[in-house]
């Protein structure tokens, strides 16, 4: 009798953390609170774009998880841009930047999208000259860099240090790995599990569930799409790189819909339908898809929190925004 209440008791107990290859996200710190704050004004300042009307929280909105919930985002002249706009929160934990992962680092990112003439449209030297004829604006970078000249080299290094903050602890998920068996539910256990043997996190693990490799889009059936990025070919020039991208982080992916690098997913469910036939060859049940689902709620977290800036006012002498060239 004693031995059959014991392998009950084993069959119903729960599975707990034992080394997942998704690991829980820290909070950020370390950043000085001057440069930040600077980062932060550059963030949501759309001086930093030709029309004035677009800054970078435009397409990665931070009140939107990071995202702009678009397939694919509108840049200067309401042109329609090439791709779906990434997250912002957390991107400090990829391994590269962007789709194509044509940016080592956050620096080398912060500077593409205004120079990009389908984006911000503006250029490094125009931000620059706008920046420099602001007052409030030259004393802050004197403060932060100690110099008397802004570079483009400090604007990206302010904006990349804000971004370093922009991450997301404290999900569900984490406090589960941290050893609160209470913080996810058992439906959203059955669909980690599911996610973990079916093999998810062959590609969607560390502490961003994603953005540690480039994979193929279509591994087992080609994927079907009208979206003409080539993917990492693009950066290579090689063929066998064609619809290779960096694997999206699945952190806050409830709040970063539509889905994939052309944004034809509009569901959580309809993405994980599709990755389950072409990545890995099996077509998920409904109830699988639904506890997926599930789990992939858990893994959103504490969304970043602060006062909104109060931008410098631009001078008699700053470049005035061209919005409709």
């Amino acid at each position: 009798m004693a031995q059959d209440k014991t392998a009950e008791a084993a069959k119903t107990e729960r599975y707990k953390p034992n080394n997942e290859l998704i690991v829980a996200i820290e909070p950020a710190n370390g950043q000085n609170p001057a440069e930040v704050e600077l980062g932060k004004k550059l963030f949501f300042d759309p001086r930093l774009s030709r029309s004035g009307f677009i800054s970078c929280n435009s397409c990665h909105n931070l009140g939107m998880g990071g995202s702009d919930n678009l397939p694919t985002s509108i840049g200067h002249n309401w042109q329609e841009g090439p791709i779906n706009s990434p997250t912002v929160l957390n991107s400090s934990l990829n391994f590269v930047q962007f789709w194509d992962g044509r940016a080592a680092n956050l620096r080398e990112q912060a500077g593409g999208p205004i120079a990009n003439p389908l984006e911000m449209a503006s250029s490094h030297d125009l931000v620059v000259n706008i920046l420099e004829s602001i007052p409030q604006y030259k004393e802050e970078f004197k403060q932060v860099y100690g110099t008397d000249s802004i570079t483009i080299d400090e604007v990206t290094k302010a904006l990349a240090v804000f971004e370093e903050t922009l991450v997301t602890p404290n999900a569900p998920f984490d406090r589960w790995l941290k050893g609160d068996e209470n913080a996810i539910n058992d439906q959203e256990l059955r669909g980690y599990l599911t996610f973990k043997n079916s093999g998810c996190v062959a590609c969607h693990n560390g502490a961003n569930a994603g953005g540690t490799s480039f994979q193929k889009m279509g591994v087992i059936e080609p994927y079907v799409t009208d979206n003409e990025s080539a993917g990492r070919a693009g950066v290579t020039g090689k063929d066998v790189d064609r619809m290779m991208f960096k694997v999206p982080t699945l952190r806050n992916v409830e709040l970063t819909y539509p889905y994939f690098h052309d944004g034809a997913a509009n569901t959580l469910a309809e993405a994980v339908n599709i990755m389950g036939r072409l990545q890995l060859g099996r077509k998920f049940a409904d109830n699988e898809i639904e506890d997926i689902v599930a789990f992939l709620k858990t893994l959103t977290g504490d969304q970043p929190r602060f006062e909104m800036p109060i931008l410098p006012p631009s001078s008699d002498l700053t470049p005035r925004a061209k919005p409709f060239e």
